[in-house]
């Protein structure tokens, strides 16, 4: 049966993670256009190339692109992958036939989105998105019902640290998973600067957040984008 599903992409390629507890694995990217959001440091808003395909055409790339057998697995990114919910749901059992796992980075505020395709989905890195970060309106809740849905799955959250990020809101995050489960890894990410007038967080802050989150949580860290600083995609 030949799909009429189509969806608009960015990009699709094959790298190495650099963010979070996978950072270092192979994986093939599908970056999927548009954001139901428009946080600061997002630098998605520079890609200008996309192209809209069909299902059975994006699988056809993926597969090209695993014929090695070499990749951990396909990072669905964005953009915001839970806008494209019926896509998806074509697409994942098709790449999963393959024994191909699916990781889903998601700015977790799609919950009702996640539940129609959660069980097709291996690893959900969720970013929280800390107001004083991304300059926009706050998302607790919807934050709150994502982490709720996801609990007991294969999932851990990021929280990107800008020179502007507050206590205020890092001590908010940690309450909220602490909340869920103490135990879901938070990793605390230093956002690179994309433009000249932005500067790097000092290690120092970074320590201190580290510090106040290991308090209330179970598993912190810290990791940078490994990626760009390896000047890699």
């Amino acid at each position: 049966m030949i799909s009429k599903e189509t969806t608009c992409i960015s990009e699709i390629f094959s790298s190495i993670q650099g963010e979070g507890p996978f950072v270092g694995t192979r994986q093939i990217f599908v970056r999927f256009a548009h954001c139901n959001l428009d946080c600061e440091f997002c630098d998605e808003k520079s890609r200008k190339k996309a192209r809209y395909l069909s299902v059975d055409e994006l699988a056809k790339e993926i597969f090209d692109l695993d014929k090695g057998k070499m990749h951990h697995s396909v990072s669905l990114t964005g953009g915001e992958p839970l806008m494209h919910v019926p896509y998806l749901e074509e697409l994942l059992p098709i790449l999963r036939s393959r024994k191909l796992k699916i990781y889903l980075e998601t700015n977790g505020t799609l919950p009702e989105s996640l539940k129609k395709v959660m069980d097709k989905i291996d690893i959900i890195a969720m970013d929280i998105k800390l107001p004083s970060s991304t300059k926009r309106e706050p998302c607790w809740s919807e934050h709150k019902q994502f982490l709720e849905t996801a609990r007991g799955r294969n999932l851990f959250v990021k929280v990107i640290i800008t020179t502007e990020t507050t206590k205020k809101d890092i001590d908010k995050a940690v309450a909220m998973v602490r909340k869920v489960d103490r135990d879901i890894l938070m990793v605390l990410q230093p956002a690179t600067p994309i433009s000249p007038r932005q500067k790097e967080v000092p290690v120092s802050v970074l320590l201190d957040y580290l510090f106040r989150a290991e308090k209330k949580l179970g598993n912190v860290r810290i990791i940078p984008q490994v990626h760009k600083l390896m000047k890699v995609r």
